[in-house]
């Protein structure tokens, strides 16, 4: 699905941070079938992905970027909610961006668009999906992000009760909330047409399976490292049936009807 851009607060790009970023690109592009061009992953011609060379204040790994109309009334709110700047502002590759980190040290990319609004693509296999907040202190989380970016965590789910989603003030869900077993960091997540064939795809490719398939109530998802030890995940939806009923109207004739359950 082509996407035009992002409500300001919400993901709207991933970044993926290597010291060897050409034999990085050969590993994505064959597990995710993206194209690699230049600083971007495409698919089917549209960005799909970030890609850049690791540095002092860019470390090894996926970064979620958020949208924002103003980096520096976004840059304020982080610091009133307790966050600190890791990054000053810069501009390049169609925006200014800056990376802050919560409380507990969690990353995240502050993106103001200019020519480049994001993620050009969405919605489909082989896009990024919603990101994954791990974090050992939900509560201290919830504080912090509802004051910088206005989101809420609503009811949490799963088997063990311990994962959630980050919805928008207009109830619009935009990232997920999971345990960190340790620390706090974001993880980048892919959507995936099949959960099973991705996972064993990164084996083949020298990727290792952290957590295997899982059932999540919304699909299935399943954790990862790619070769040099990035961690993401992936996730497939869950199919939703649609039942196709007819009926006749007096007025205009004969009418379909669309309905899941």
């Amino acid at each position: 699905m082509r996407l035009r851009g992002f409500a300001p607060g919400t993901p709207c790009w991933v970044e993926l941070a290597s010291a060897d970023p050409a034999r990085a690109a050969e590993f994505y592009a064959r597990l995710f079938g993206w194209e690699p061009a230049g600083d971007r992953f495409k698919l089917n011609g549209r960005a799909a992905a970030g890609l850049t060379r690791t540095r002092a204040d860019r470390p090894q790994g996926w970064m979620t970027y958020l949208t924002e109309h103003s980096i520096e009334a976004s840059l304020l709110r982080v610091q009133e909610a307790g966050g600190r700047l890791v990054s000053e502002p810069v501009e390049g590759h169609g925006g200014r961006s800056a990376v802050i980190a919560d409380p507990a040290g969690a990353t995240l990319g502050i993106w103001e668009p200019r020519d480049f609004t994001g993620a050009q693509v969405g919605g489909e296999p082989s896009t990024m999906t919603f990101p994954e907040l791990l974090t050992d202190d939900a509560a201290a989380a919830a504080r912090f992000y509802g004051q910088a970016f206005g989101w809420l965590l609503r009811d949490e789910y799963g088997s063990d009760g311990t994962r959630g989603e980050w919805i928008t003030t207009a109830h619009d869900a935009m990232a997920g909330l999971a345990p960190s077993r340790g620390g706090s960091w974001w993880r980048a997540a892919f959507q995936v047409a099949d959960c099973t064939e991705t996972l064993e795809d990164c084996r083949a490719y020298g990727g290792t399976v952290v957590s295997g398939v899982a059932e999540t109530g919304f699909g299935t998802y399943a954790e990862l490292l790619d070769p040099w030890g990035v961690p993401f995940s992936i996730a497939a939806p869950a199919a939703i049936p649609i039942e196709l009923t007819m009926q006749m109207n007096a007025v205009s004739g004969m009418e379909l009807t669309f309905g899941g359950y």
